[in-house]
């Protein structure tokens, strides 16, 4: 199940379910239960370098080689994490990730 994603390649299990929760502010049992669907509407809401810096960095991986892997120095770094998170919270972008969303009762 997701074996071939960005999330897997920096990964070893599938938990951007209690992650997504955890940074959209949201309970687990409120989003989408597919977790293909979950993460078709995750990859859609945000950038390729976006997902990238949020499967690198939900991995623990230490500055230096966020840096290197996405090609950004220590400002440029910052900004795009600031900005990820941020996305996450937002009401607009966190509420798709609602399994009533998708017309389903909740």
């Amino acid at each position: 199940m997701l074996l071939n994603t960005v999330w897997r390649q920096y990964n070893k299990e599938n938990n951007f379910r209690e992650l997504l929760a955890r940074f959209c502010k949201m309970e687990i049992e409120s989003l989408i239960v597919d977790d293909k669907v979950l993460y078709a509407t995750l990859k859609s809401k945000l950038t390729k370098k976006e997902l990238r810096l949020f499967a690198m960095d939900s991995a623990q991986m230490s500055n230096e080689e966020l840096k290197a892997g996405l090609e950004l120095d220590d400002e440029e770094l910052e900004i795009a994490k600031y900005k990820l998170y941020k996305k996450l919270k937002q009401d607009k972008v966190r509420l798709t990730f609602r399994e009533s969303a998708l017309g389903f009762d909740a």
